[in-house]
């Protein structure tokens, strides 16, 4: 038989924030190797949109509403997902929000709780009911989450944003050592400068691109689809002794 360790025939993905952006790319990267795929998100309209586009691929497409933040509406989602499709074996804790303050010193308490909530609470709660499943069913499974270069490097006006992601990092590492007896893998995912909704502003910003896209060595944004072979290598097979990680797809900003 051939080798085919991205083949992902037979495999059930989870991706929340999974009707746009880098959300959309990694569950339709999935699809394309043969993996059924749920998405979550809240508004209806792009999840059905997104669903269009998904079952394209050929493979059994689910899409719900869930509000991450909501403790019982994650349980009641992962219950959903499971009656569709019959299991998760790898789960993107992808849903994520931005926000810039005009300085630290106003950045205030509710703006704080809000991209905390959304960020590392919803990644939380959403990666736990993940473990959960995978545990009670074993045979092991992928957890990611979608981090941020804020979360490693300094992000002037974005302090909230960038504890938010380091937050996920670091529980992701913690998992990967708790969970790995179970044959359950952790890793992030830590995109640099793409172009998505959140970054609209910027992108479209000639001021900006002239400061910062000279410090990519590809010199160019990257693409929400950039993160498709990631998001197959990482539910797939051929990942399966790589945990604890945190990969950056950044076109090299980072080292440069």
């Amino acid at each position: 038989m051939a080798f085919k360790p991205f083949d992902l025939t037979g495999k059930v993905v989870l991706v929340t924030g999974g009707n746009g952006g880098i959300g959309l790319a990694m569950a339709a990267g999935c699809a394309a190797a043969g993996a059924d795929v749920a998405i979550w998100g809240t508004n209806a309209a792009k999840n059905a949109a997104a669903a269009e586009k998904l079952r394209a691929h050929g493979t059994k497409v689910a899409a719900f509403e869930v509000s991450v933040i909501d403790e019982a509406a994650v349980a009641d989602g992962f219950a959903r997902t499971i009656q569709a499709l019959g299991r998760v074996d790898a789960c993107f804790a992808n849903a994520g929000i931005g926000g810039m303050t005009p300085s630290f010193m106003e950045l205030g308490l509710d703006e704080w709780r809000r991209v905390m909530a959304v960020n590392l609470d919803g990644a939380f709660l959403t990666l736990r009911e993940a473990a959960r499943h995978m545990t009670l069913r074993g045979g092991g499974g992928s957890l990611v989450v979608t981090g941020s270069l804020a979360g490693i490097e300094g992000a002037a006006r974005n302090e909230h944003y960038g504890a938010s992601k380091g937050g996920v990092l670091s529980m992701m590492r913690a998992i990967a050592a708790e969970l790995g007896k179970d044959g359950i893998r952790c890793n992030s995912v830590t995109p640099g400068w793409i172009e998505t909704d959140m970054t609209e502003l910027l992108f479209n910003n000639p001021r900006f691109n002239d400061r910062v896209m000279p410090r990519v060595p590809v010199r160019r944004w990257g693409k929400p689809e950039d993160f498709a072979g990631i998001a197959v290598y990482l539910a797939s097979d051929a990942s399966r002794f790589h945990t604890g990680d945190s990969i950056v797809i950044d076109g090299g900003y980072a080292i440069f």
